[in-house]
């Protein structure tokens, strides 16, 4: 499938992770990619190009409105315009309980998380609908649906991810750009490392995902399947929605509380 052939795409977050794969796929589908990290996307870029694609590396903070706004232009420079934008990069910030987190924490987490892709929508909306339309998608989490499965910063930052989009498909009505949602479970990539590491070496790898109906934690590549999907002409009717790929987890979130007063494990 050459889904994107002819168009660009813009992913933030794509030096590793879900970000690397969706980069990756929106390149083998034809679209010239401009890759934007905080730390160098090149290898990234490299990949893309042993493959025969197209793509820039563009280093940003995904947080900053002036990186978001160049990274956009850089696109246009390149690419010939923008037609799709995945708002991928994110911050953790641990799982550490309200009380052990301070309001400087808290607005680092949601100044990438989501004022990210508030700029990405910002800068990258008025380009897409001057050319007749395009299609945004922002990486929330399921940890953004109900607590259970993130700390308090992450999922308040991902719950306005997902209210954003809403938010966002209204003000954009009548303009042909679409913005959507994706909500990852457990995921195998940089910010989930930690959980995998430990459990290989103590032996339990076969307890990862052992919450979620498929009993497993899923790859960054299923997460790009569905990201290229939403950005895809065949997603047409898709608005304003938050979709989760999370082997079954959110439709319950079972999940051990941790009682007041008692540090995060």
């Amino acid at each position: 499938m050459m889904r994107f052939a002819g168009r660009s795409a813009l992913v933030t977050g794509a030096g590793s992770g879900i970000g690397r794969a969706c980069a990756l796929a929106f390149a083998r589908e034809g679209a010239g990619v401009v890759c934007g990290d905080r730390s160098d996307a090149g290898a990234t870029v490299a990949l893309i190009e042993a493959a025969g694609g197209r793509a820039v590396a563009c280093t940003m903070d995904a947080g900053a409105d002036e990186d978001v706004a160049g990274a956009v232009a850089l696109a246009v420079e390149r690419f010939g315009g923008i037609d799709v934008v995945h708002a991928n990069a994110g911050i953790s910030g641990g799982l550490a309980s309200l009380f052990e987190q301070s309001a400087d924490d808290w607005a680092e987490i949601l100044r990438v998380n989501l004022i990210g892709p508030f700029l990405a929508i910002r800068h990258a909306a008025p380009v897409m609908a001057a050319a007749g339309g395009g299609a945004i998608v922002c990486t929330a989490s399921v940890a953004g649906l109900r607590s259970g499965a993130g700390g308090a910063a992450y999922s308040a930052s991902k719950a306005g991810v997902i209210n954003l989009v809403q938010t966002a498909a209204q003000q954009l009505s009548g303009s042909g750009v679409r913005v959507n949602a994706v909500c990852p479970g457990l995921i195998e990539t940089g910010m989930t490392a930690m959980v995998y590491d430990q459990a290989r070496q103590s032996g339990k790898e076969g307890r990862i995902g052992r919450l979620n109906p498929l009993r497993r934690g899923g790859e960054a590549e299923e997460v790009a399947k569905v990201v290229l999907f939403l950005a895809s002409a065949e997603a047409s009717y898709i608005n304003g929605q938050a979709w989760a790929v999370d082997g079954g987890l959110s439709s319950s979130h079972p999940f051990t509380r941790q009682d007041y007063g008692r540090t995060a494990v």
